[in-house]
């Protein structure tokens, strides 16, 4: 609980990804994607209930091997790669406040798929939303300027070039970009009303926390071996 607020955790965890088959399983740094979230919420005193949102019996039993719930499964309807994620999150705080027979006003979804979040920016993104009275607040990364939307370009079916974004064709110098930022995974908070009544993950006044450090999210072989990399890193510099 935080400020009075029951906190729901949630790791969305379904068992049909089609780019690493079962990646929510796979070991980085000698634990899986889901142990490795389970470690993260072990150190958020706040948390009320951390639950995972699974339509498969094997990350079920690593989830709650790592300390987190797995009181429900996750509906056919909503286990395909096409369904979005607030979908997701209100079909397990509905269950949930159903099966614990109390309310929960905060939301926060942490993805397996960032095993490079700390638990301090997770708290920080919890932090921002009770005090600053947001609706959500969304963990992002600031973009590199040479990915900015006005430096994108499009090609048709005939092969012609032009910009994404018509405005592109004004800029003469980085100094005209707005910076602009990403979403990086490590966390999403959001009030049941955002989720709820809104019906989004973006609400009508949200906020952001900017996370300076290396994040990865992973979709890909390539990405495991860039977060094994990192996490080598890291722990060689602590033990410097």
């Amino acid at each position: 609980m935080i400020d009075h607020r029951r906190v729901l955790v949630v790791v969305p965890a379904r068992g049909g990804s089609k780019g690493v088959p079962l990646k929510n399983l796979r070991p980085v740094g000698g634990q899986s994607l889901v142990a490795i979230t389970g470690a993260v919420i072990a150190q958020l005193a706040w948390v009320d209930r951390a639950v995972v949102s699974t339509d498969h019996d094997q990350i079920a039993a690593e989830a709650e091997a790592s300390g987190i719930a797995a009181p429900f499964r996750r509906p056919a309807d909503l286990s395909g790669d096409r369904i979005g994620d607030r979908e997701v999150l209100a079909n397990a705080l509905e269950e949930m406040e159903r099966l614990d027979g109390r309310r929960y006003d905060v939301v926060v979804m942490l993805q397996p798929t960032c095993p490079l979040r700390r638990p301090e920016q997770v708290t920080a993104a919890v932090e921002k939303l009770v005090a600053e009275g947001f609706d959500a607040v969304w963990t992002v990364t600031a973009t590199d300027l040479k990915m900015h939307p006005l430096k994108q370009l499009t090609l048709d079916d005939r092969g012609q070039m032009t910009y994404y974004d018509p405005g592109g064709a004004r800029i003469i110098a980085r100094q005209q970009l707005q910076p602009v930022y990403h979403r990086n995974g490590a966390a999403y908070v959001l009030t049941r009303e955002c989720l709820l009544d809104q019906q989004v993950l973006l609400g009508a006044r949200s906020g952001a926390v900017i996370i300076d450090d290396e994040m990865i999210s992973i979709d890909t072989l390539e990405d495991f071996a860039a977060a094994e990399r990192e996490l080598a890193s890291r722990a060689a510099g602590r033990e410097s």
